[in-house]
């Protein structure tokens, strides 16, 4: 085992009006407020879209260091978009209407001239996970053998049952909104590193990506840090989610790590399995069945949440993070996902500006 195997999380929230809850566009003002523009070191910065900004943890061992940092980020940009008449919420998509507004960046106005309305519509928020590796060999053979598992970790995150006023019918629609992107979505096997870049280099070359920061495959190698990050979860309602799911993705890799060195193969999972696995999760969270990717079937959503947990409890065994994570995961099954809150916020008055409004507050709790 890794003993130093490090996590980080970065996460990306709405800035919306405190009166109507519509999305307002602030982002740049904010962060200059809340003073970074650098997500990776531990900071804050602006993203795609005006309405969003971002915030990154520092690298950690410790999931109450997790926690903590989340919960500081989150309060430091709440106080810089009290600071502009704004609140900040923690939603993977905006409950009401938005026509979202491009932030002012070269690169940013690349990606809406060659992709079109697909750039235009997508104001949405994820959270992506970082966890430390070696090196590219071992990063692409953890990202080969947690494709199987990355579907039940979208539907433990699923927040987004909303878009444009209405509800989707969706646990998680940013999954379907985010998968308009050419260079979004599961990945093939790589086998080793030169496969790994070969791949990145086709995305470019063709058109699909500018360039490797734009390869949204749900895991991939970050070109900035020695991690791999995982880009399949929403942002999380709550921060206990987001703490859980950084346990879960650094015990996967650390198990898929362990796989790896020892020569056991990966699954070779047919990519339109792997696909319908992620419909599935983003359709219907943990309120029905998932697909288990290895044998193609689907089975109740807990039971694959069961052998998740199975799967990784030697890892989480060697991190002492066994009881953060049983505990949180049990609190998940019995309260729901972000997404359930969401509907259960709407039921009362059938009004979606009570979404935003109980957003605000469970964002900063």
């Amino acid at each position: 085992m890794r003993a130093d195997r490090t996590v980080g999380v970065e996460e990306e929230l709405l800035l919306v009006d405190p009166v109507t809850g519509i999305p307002r566009p602030a982002g740049d003002d904010v962060v200059a407020s809340a003073g970074g523009d650098d997500p990776g070191a531990g900071g804050v910065e602006h993203e795609l879209k005006r309405e969003q900004v971002e915030l990154g943890t520092e690298p950690h061992r410790s999931l109450h260091d997790i926690g903590a940092d989340l919960r500081a980020l989150r309060g430091r940009l709440a106080v810089a978009a009290a600071d502009h008449g704004l609140r900040l919420a923690a939603l993977a998509t905006s409950p009401l209407p938005v026509r979202p507004s491009l932030t002012a960046d070269e690169r940013y106005e690349r990606m809406h001239r060659l992709y079109g309305m697909t750039a235009y519509e997508l104001l949405c928020n994820g959270c992506h996970v970082h966890v430390a590796v070696d090196d590219l060999d071992e990063a692409v053979g953890v990202i080969d053998r947690l494709r199987p598992w990355l579907a039940v970790l979208t539907a433990l995150s699923a927040n987004s049952p909303f878009w444009q006023g209405a509800d989707s019918g969706y646990a998680s629609y940013r999954q379907r909104v985010w998968s308009r992107w050419p260079s979004a979505g599961p990945s093939e096997l790589f086998g080793d590193a030169q496969g790994y870049r070969a791949a990145i280099n086709r995305m470019v070359s063709c058109g699909a990506a500018l360039d490797e920061g734009m390869a949204y495959l749900d895991m991939r190698a970050s070109r900035q840090w020695p991690t791999v990050e995982l880009r399949v979860l929403d942002v999380c309602l709550h921060v206990e989610d987001a703490v859980l799911l950084a346990g879960l993705t650094r015990a996967l890799v650390e198990t898929a790590a362990r796989d790896w060195r020892e020569g056991r193969p990966a699954h070779d999972v047919r990519i339109e399995v792997l696909r319908g696995a992620a419909w599935r999760a983003a359709r219907f969270g943990l309120s029905g069945e998932l697909v288990d990717p290895v044998t193609a079937t689907t089975v109740p959503a807990r039971t694959q949440v069961e052998r998740l947990l199975a799967y990784v409890t030697p890892a989480l065994e060697a991190y002492g993070d066994v009881e953060t994570v049983v505990v949180r995961l049990k609190e998940v099954l019995a309260r729901g996902t972000g997404a359930d809150a969401q509907r259960a916020a709407y039921a009362v008055r059938q009004d979606v500006s009570d979404v935003v409004a109980d957003a605000v507050v469970r964002t900063l709790h």
